[in-house]
């Protein structure tokens, strides 16, 4: 016997042997099962009782199992329906699928088949109360944290609830460093700015810089500032970021691309504090927080001469690392949902259906391009949705498989992260027909950063 915690079934078979067979085998204290042998009765009893999930069988006296399900999927769209069908009827079984099934078993049953189909439903029910629970309370972030950011960080992940707290703690520190970590389309910038705007630095300039798009001979200009004509083409003072961000917040993005020579510099303004323009030899205090991202592991990197330790050790007082998507899933639907909300106040329509199918579909995605491909998948299906109802037509998915080739994670048989990184870049380039910067966008990193990759390991 299996246990479902609070979980409320509607067995729908006009079969009495088969309606009695089920709710036996489903007898818990711990849940409620209603029997149904029409259409008629069974729509009776979801007027008059929540359900969660409804067991309906194929062939119905009244309507079939078929047009029951379409009817449950218009009127009570929060209702799961599990399929029950005979080895002949197949094909009615897909049709069910599309229509919005989320399982299946065949009759003659064995309560094991039933036992998995259940369970394999029970997440859908979890995400339907999910779904619920955040258009309640649409954030688990404070009223504080969304009045100074006007936009929520949104999931109900353990993740994502330790990842607030985190945010909470470190942003009443004042001089802390913060590194956060995390793949390409994370959120990375978006923490670093939560912690800005809870601050004490909230009424100051927050400054990102992109360490990987400024050139080698710009680099002292950019981040100190020079004087006129301190080199050709300097024909007016400017002011560093550094010195732009003094009592702020300076986020800087992509810092292990940053070259080895420049990190010395940089190091050296870090531990004293003050910087000198180009051109000056006065030196200027900064009183400055700074918050550093990358996607790469800078520790490993440190030991490979490509990032200094020292300077590692500097920016990382206090490290936050963002999971990638795949590993919190339970936080698409409420993504999904915040983001169809966000983009209908943009466009000014009015979206408030999602099919089911495309939250399936989206679980099983791998989103290799994290929280920032789903926000661009679902601003694409707001665009060219003409009803007020999203399908899975709207939205435009890459092909899993494919995609599993650039994000494979090795069984320990292969665990050499050396060699599946050079198989990466090799099946990248060879997609981009060596096109490097087409090949950096399909693997999430930037151009400098795959030169730099491809060097080390002699492609």
């Amino acid at each position: 016997m299996i246990s479902v915690s609070n979980l409320r079934i509607l067995i729908l078979d006009d079969e009495k042997l088969v309606r009695e067979e089920l709710s036996e085998f489903l007898i818990d204290p711990n849940f409620q099962v209603f029997k149904a042998g029409t259409p008629s009765e069974a729509f009776q009893i979801m007027d008059r009782n929540e359900v969660h999930i409804a067991v309906v069988d194929v062939n119905l006296p009244e309507m079939s199992g078929l047009d029951v399900l379409e009817k449950i999927k218009k009127e009570y769209p929060e209702i799961e329906v599990i399929m029950i069908s005979g080895y002949s009827e197949m094909d009615s079984v897909i049709h069910s699928m599309r229509l919005g099934a989320s399982d299946f078993f065949t009759k003659p049953f064995r309560l094991r088949d039933v036992e998995h189909a259940i369970e394999r439903t029970k997440k859908f029910v979890n995400l339907n109360k999910s779904l619920q629970e955040v258009k309640r309370n649409y954030s688990i972030i404070s009223k504080e944290f969304y009045e100074a950011m006007g936009y929520e960080i949104v999931g109900e992940s353990r993740h994502m609830k330790n990842l607030i707290n985190l945010i909470g703690k470190v942003a009443k520190t004042e001089n802390t460093s913060v590194l956060i970590t995390g793949e390409s389309g994370t959120g990375k910038e978006l923490v670093a700015r939560a912690i800005h705007y809870l601050s004490n630095r909230k009424e100051n300039c927050f400054y990102a810089v992109n360490c990987s798009a400024i050139p080698e001979t710009l680099f002292e200009s950019e981040f100190f500032g020079h004087t006129k004509g301190a080199f050709t083409g300097a024909s007016d003072t400017k002011t560093g970021w550094f010195e732009a961000a003094n009592k702020g917040t300076l986020f800087l993005d992509e810092i292990g691309d940053m070259q080895l020579n420049l990190q010395t510099k940089f190091l050296r303004v870090l531990e004293d504090r003050k910087i000198r323009k180009v051109g000056s030899n006065i030196e200027i205090p900064f009183d400055t927080r700074i918050i550093a991202a990358t996607n790469q592991n800078l520790e490993d990197l440190s030991t490979e001469k490509g990032f200094r330790l020292d300077l590692y050790h500097r920016i990382s007082s206090f490290v936050i690392h963002l999971e990638p998507l795949r590993k919190r899933k339970e936080d698409i639907p409420l993504l999904i949902d915040y983001f169809v909300k966000y983009f209908n106040r943009i466009m000014g329509k009015n979206i408030n259906e999602i099919d089911e199918t495309v939250i399936r579909k989206l679980l099983d995605y791998e989103f290799p391009g994290n929280v920032r491909e789903l926000k661009n998948m679902v601003e694409r299906a707001v665009i060219i949705c003409d009803t007020n109802k999203l399908s899975l037509s709207h939205f435009q998915l890459t092909n899993n498989k494919e995609s599993s080739e650039y994000y494979h994670f090795p069984t320990e048989e292969t665990l050499d992260l050396e060699m599946v990184e050079r198989n990466c870049i090799i099946k990248a380039l060879e997609k981009a027909n060596n096109n490097k910067s087409k090949a950096a966008d399909l693997l999430n990193i930037t151009w400098q950063s795959l030169d730099r990759r491809i060097k080390k390991h002699k492609i």
